[in-house]
């Protein structure tokens, strides 16, 4: 990966599973049957023993926090020295000061010392040790309550005993930990429904899932964004029952003319880049300046597309779908012909056709009552 290879061409190239790809790179936690946590670290480049992970002050940094508040700085000032946020700079301050000195100095190697003991230390949880409040959370999770909601109620039903009031972070790893926690992980005992926690990456551990990194939203061109010129279009997948069947869309953010991908025979990422190369083939020459996609891997031959049709390609943001709000709403408006857990793979070309022809011949509040189609008409005349 190192070399730039992606996570599965690397496990590939290595020849091992792509999830023990994963494993080798986060590293995992196994607990054995005593109950024992036993830790398998990511296999990394090697770092410093006393580093640690950039989430937590280094020694470095305490040397800087304690030479600054010898000097009088504030805590704010302290942290904009660090980049860092200053609740953490105040509650590394309250933690780490030694307690013995009146004034409670704030001693950079007693502080690092004491974090390390702190972090290493056996964490069996609240939950866990005290059977009372095991089965008040219980009760409330039975009930469909949320992590966050019974975390408020916990401050009213112990309004006294602060050592039971619990943060939502703490429910949640008792769910997804049980050997901490305790608590059943049953099927629905969360909204969401998952058995394991999905991974959140910070942004600057983000990276491009393409061999290829595309250019970013941010770098469209200012008429892009105000919408002030047509010929700029954004495009996404809707997927059939299964993930086994798709339809790409296509809509201008201007005119809101849409345009479906027929995809047969699949969507993978060469099956998208045939049928983009195809539609915007049929279009009059000059009605096409950009294309605005997701992340989505469907989209992992954009270099490809863009050598063939001189048309750039920009990703947005993750999770960050309003960036491309007209194919959002353009997706949900074809819902209702193409419901949700229904089999795309039956509808033809002719059918996409028909349904496209009827989506742009609808007026649309947005255009001031006028249809995509009319507007899309009057574009195509200026350009003959």
């Amino acid at each position: 990966m190192a070399q730039g290879l992606s996570n599965s061409a690397a496990c590939r190239e290595v020849g091992i599973n792509r999830k023990t790809g994963n494993r080798w790179r986060y590293g995992r936690k196994v607990v054995d049957r005593s109950g024992r946590e036993h830790v398998h670290l990511p296999i990394t480049e090697e770092r410093d023993a006393g580093a640690g992970s950039p989430r937590f002050l280094s020694e470095d940094e305490r040397i800087v926090i304690a030479d600054l508040l010898r000097a009088r700085k504030s805590l704010r000032a302290v942290a904009r020295e660090l980049g860092r946020d200053p609740a953490t700079i105040s509650r590394e301050v309250r933690r780490n000061r030694d307690p013995r000195t009146r004034t409670g100095k704030y001693h950079p190697f007693q502080a690092q010392r004491r974090a390390a003991v702190r972090r290493a230390r056996s964490k069996e949880g609240k939950i866990r040790c005290d059977p009372e409040l095991k089965e008040f959370v219980q009760q409330h999770l039975d009930r469909r309550g949320s992590p966050e909601q019974i975390s408020q109620v916990l401050r009213s039903a112990f309004p006294d005993e602060p050592d039971r009031h619990l943060a939502h972070e703490t429910i949640y790893q008792a769910i997804y930990l049980p050997h901490r926690g305790g608590l059943e992980r049953t099927p629905g005992v969360l909204r969401t429904g998952r058995r394991a926690r999905r991974r959140r990456r910070r942004v600057d551990q983000r990276t491009t899932r393409f061999l290829y990194p595309g250019e970013p939203v941010s770098r469209r061109p200012a008429e892009v964004a105000g919408r002030l010129i047509a010929r700029h279009w954004e495009g996404d997948l809707i997927v059939g029952q299964g993930n086994r069947s798709a339809i790409g869309t296509l809509v201008d953010r201007t005119t809101r003319y849409v345009k479906l991908l027929h995809l047969p025979d699949g969507r993978t990422a060469e099956h998208v880049r045939d049928a983009l190369v195809y539609t915007f083939a049929a279009l009059p020459a000059g009605l096409a300046r950009s294309l605005t996609w997701d992340q989505g891997s469907e989209m992992g031959r954009h270099d490809e597309f863009t050598r063939a049709t001189s048309i750039p390609v920009y990703f947005c943001e993750p999770a960050s779908p309003w960036q491309r709000g007209s194919n959002e709403n353009t997706n949900g408006l074809l819902r209702q012909y193409f419901p949700k857990g229904t089999d795309l793979s039956v509808y033809s070309a002719e059918d996409l056709a028909y349904v496209a022809a009827e989506l742009n011949d609808r007026p649309r509040k947005t255009l001031g009552w006028q249809t995509p189609a009319q507007l899309f008409a009057r574009l195509v005349a200026t350009l003959e």
